[in-house]
């Protein structure tokens, strides 16, 4: 760098606003509509008795008879979002409403057609993903209220009820504890910088308060969701089978009418798609097993695209952990280690929540029937056959949950 230079203020690595994020809500849309314009009523009749349509075997004779609709007039991100959101729940009753053994293997065009439209505009894929099922599917009961779970319901819901409910909106409280560490992210890049060490032990302060929150938010899933009352998993278990990519139920994909012949193939919403996670690992320089991390990257595709960048914008930035390193400052180094420890911790609670409501339970449901299903209402439901041991992304499940746990304990800087 030229001497004439040298005094000129360092620039800031990012901020928040840059990449569309929120200190108040992190990852979250904030304040998503729960209307569309009025030509697109079609779609929110629809989305908006979809357990009722589900269970009376119904929605697939609507969705025929369903307008194919143009995606021109709608007008800004929060409507693409809604629109997204509406056709995914759709498209997933569509595609399941029978169960495992009696999936389509086509969506029709009056419904693929404008749903491939508006994801290629948000640069999202054509099927439910967290950025839809959590991060863009909630309303406040009362607006002027607080963002609390007694104030909170879902846009659009599957056959399940108060458990399915409660799922996603504990899944949304923990993004929303995140939001602290998010902003401490920055920060924390940003102390790096220009270097100032107590502005990066603050920050690591406050990232680690954060990741703490949000595994006291996800304790809340106990008492939010029902168990296994009668051995059965939440609604289509918790749309943890839903996807066409990795699947037994969906070997050859799904063909989207109009947009291509061949069918096509994606992973299903799983918390691999939570962009906070990856924010911290890579801030933190955790580096997980080659399978791991190729199956995390897998998962970025699913994120919307100025989350993506977000993680990009760390991944090029100075190593906090070099840096910690080459600081030689036991203060920062112990700050650094807090991190890794409740990161953690987070997902070692994560395996126990994945442990009782997904594994045992679909383990619980396959012997109750000869035995092989539930009921959700009037609509029997089967256990997916892969659920004991694929994830939501198509992962196994516990192995990868368990590998991701232990590289993370990895992260921590000796003395």
């Amino acid at each position: 760098m030229e001497n004439n230079n040298e005094n000129e203020e360092k620039p800031l690595l990012f901020t928040l606003r840059r990449f569309h994020l929120s200190e108040d809500y992190g990852f979250l849309l904030p304040n998503p509509l729960s209307e569309l314009p009025a030509p697109y009523g079609p779609w929110m009749e629809i989305a908006n008795n979809l357990p009722h349509l589900i269970q009376s075997h119904q929605l697939r004779s609507q969705v025929y008879k369903m307008p194919q609709l143009s995606s021109q007039h709608l007008k800004g991100h929060r409507e693409l979002h809604l629109a997204h959101l509406a056709l995914s729940f759709i498209t997933m009753g569509f595609v399941w409403q029978e169960g495992e053994e009696g999936t389509v293997k086509l969506l029709p065009r009056n419904l693929a057609v404008p749903y491939c439209e508006i994801s290629q505009m948000l640069g999202l894929p054509p099927i439910l993903v967290h950025a839809d099922f959590v991060l863009a599917n909630w309303k406040k009961k009362n607006l002027n209220g607080p963002l609390e779970i007694e104030n909170l319901d879902t846009i659009f819901s599957l056959p399940g009820g108060e458990s399915l409910r409660g799922f996603i909106l504990v899944t949304l409280l923990v993004e929303k504890a995140a939001a602290p560490g998010v902003k401490a992210v920055v920060q924390a890049g940003n102390a790096i910088l220009q270097p100032d060490k107590e502005a990066l032990h603050k920050a690591l302060q406050e990232m680690a308060k954060a990741i703490k929150e949000m595994t006291d938010a996800l304790k809340r899933m106990h008492a939010c969701v029902g168990f296994l009352a009668h051995g059965s998993t939440i609604s289509y278990c918790l749309a943890f089978s839903l996807r066409w990519k990795d699947n037994p139920a969906m070997p050859g994909g799904l063909i989207y009418e109009g947009v291509s012949d061949e069918p096509m193939s994606y992973s299903g919403g799983s918390a691999a798609q939570s962009t906070v996670l990856h924010a911290f690992d890579e801030l933190l320089t955790i580096r997980h097993s080659k399978e791991s991390t190729a199956f995390l990257h897998r998962m970025r595709d699913y994120m919307p695209p100025h989350h993506r960048a977000f993680i990009e914008e760390i991944q090029s930035a100075p190593s906090l952990k070099q840096h910690i390193l080459s600081s030689g400052n036991e203060k920062l180094r112990i700050a650094y280690n807090q991190c890794v420890s409740v990161l953690a911790d987070l997902r070692t609670y994560h395996i126990a929540i994945v442990t009782k409501f997904i594994i045992t339970a679909a383990a619980n449901a396959k012997a109750k029937k000869g035995k092989e299903s539930h009921w959700v209402g009037s609509l029997q439901i089967n256990p997916p056959s892969s659920l004991q041991e694929r994830g939501t992304g198509g992962s196994g499940i516990l192995s990868f949950l368990k590998s991701v746990r232990d590289t993370t304990r990895a992260g921590i800087i000796e003395c």
